[in-house]
């Protein structure tokens, strides 16, 4: 039986064609055949240039960008999907969104994250937005794995040489090396290239390790979670917990009164 994911990036995936193209190539490659990954950016216009950077450093502004997140969820569902999928290092409103959901939902960051645990002891993450520094250590203790972080780390280059990365790759692929090891050796057992378009250029090129540490695919990973999620609710029933205030559904109806009492618009 087939699965459809609702992607969600944190780009607005028109503008950046490049990008966009070697999404939608690198899906293809690692999700099953069966599976169609639909893939949705943010609102044209979101930002005032192809580069969310500047607004997702704030964490006030992504709490409002975050909004978005929440809309696309619930219409993701709505509309029949299988599974919804937060795809950005930060991991916008992944909770709450899980509490307003009953498919599955997967967050980037935190598939990175639980997937290097089984990979090495412990993981570091490298990012080309600085200022995200804070909220990826706080997400790690949130998720339970602190004593598993071996730090974050800016990779020492930013959004428009990894745009221009996927024309000439190799110069950014040797930087980026550079400062991979400096976090192996600070005892980083698994490297996490942060921002989805990072981790996307290398896969693309085949760098799957530095020096014999892996260097993690982190969007293969939200889609191997997110198959997995609806393969164990299918076939054994198994779902995520709907008791507490972190986890219980709220009534719909009033969803939408909310959504729409806030300016979201229709979610039906």
């Amino acid at each position: 039986m087939s699965i459809r994911i609702w992607h969600q990036s944190f780009t607005v995936l028109s503008d950046l064609g490049a990008y966009d193209a070697a999404l939608k190539a690198h899906f293809k490659r690692v999700a099953r055949p069966d599976t169609e990954v639909v893939m949705h950016g943010m609102r044209p216009g979101t930002y005032p240039s192809n580069y969310p950077g500047t607004d997702i450093r704030y964490a006030a502004v992504q709490h409002l960008h975050s909004m978005q997140f929440v809309q696309a969820g619930v219409t993701a569902e709505r509309e029949g999907f299988d599974a919804y999928a937060i795809s950005t290092l930060p991991d916008p409103a992944l909770r709450e969104i899980r509490s307003l959901l009953r498919i599955p939902v997967v967050g980037y960051g935190e598939s990175a994250m639980l997937t290097s645990c089984l990979l090495g002891s412990r993981f570091a993450v490298m990012v080309f937005i600085s200022e995200l520094t804070d909220l990826i250590a706080d997400n790690v203790r949130r998720y339970g794995l602190a004593e598993r972080f071996a730090g974050v780390s800016d990779v020492g280059f930013r959004f428009a040489d990894v745009l221009k990365g996927f024309a000439e790759p190799q110069p950014l692929i040797e930087r980026f090396r550079t400062a991979a090891r400096q976090r192996i050796a600070a005892g980083a057992e698994v490297i996490i290239p942060g921002e989805a378009p990072l981790c996307v250029l290398l896969a693309t090129q085949g760098i799957s390790e530095v020096d014999g540490v892996p260097v993690l695919d982190s969007l293969s990973c939200w889609v191997k979670h997110a198959e997995m999620l609806v393969d164990l609710k299918r076939q054994s029933g198994v779902q995520r917990c709907q008791r507490g205030y972190y986890n219980e559904p709220p009534p719909p109806e009033r969803v939408d009164q909310l959504l729409q009492f806030y300016g979201q618009g229709n979610t039906r």
